[in-house]
């Protein structure tokens, strides 16, 4: 058996899990998604817990087991928390600092490297370093 596809998924209490045949319904605070499952999973529901399992042993549902209980852990994941990225500047003479809503990096090169954030997205510098 997967050690992945084993364990057990937790449901955050804003997530709703709505399972219909073999599509799975996930919705939360950050949107809604959905993902149709292949005949050779199933996926089961107790309590605040998810547990996928297998139909048969064949080579394919073995590999399958593990993929989409990682793929439903995302789904959950992603409908219950915001995106975010944190990179972290080490060395000497690298700075991050904003300019208004402008990050401007000194990363070695011979001028700043300005950076100007998409719409919707929110940049932020913890220490001006």
């Amino acid at each position: 058996m997967s050690r992945i596809g084993k364990q057990s998924i937790f449901i955050p209490k804003e997530v709703t899990i709505n399972l219909n045949n073999q599509t799975i319904f996930v919705k939360g605070p950050q949107g809604e998604i959905s993902k149709k499952l292949p005949f050779l999973i199933t996926v089961t529901q107790e309590n605040d817990y998810l547990f996928v399992q297998r139909t048969n042993d064949s080579l394919i549902a073995r590999q399958n087991h593990g993929l989409y209980r990682t793929l439903i852990s995302n789904l959950i994941t992603g409908v219950s928390s915001v995106f975010e990225k944190r990179l972290e500047l080490r060395g000497v003479g690298y700075r991050a600092q904003m300019d208004g809503k402008k990050l401007i990096l000194n990363v070695g090169f011979s001028h700043p490297v300005e950076i100007v954030p998409p719409e919707g997205i929110t940049i932020a510098v913890e220490n001006n370093t």
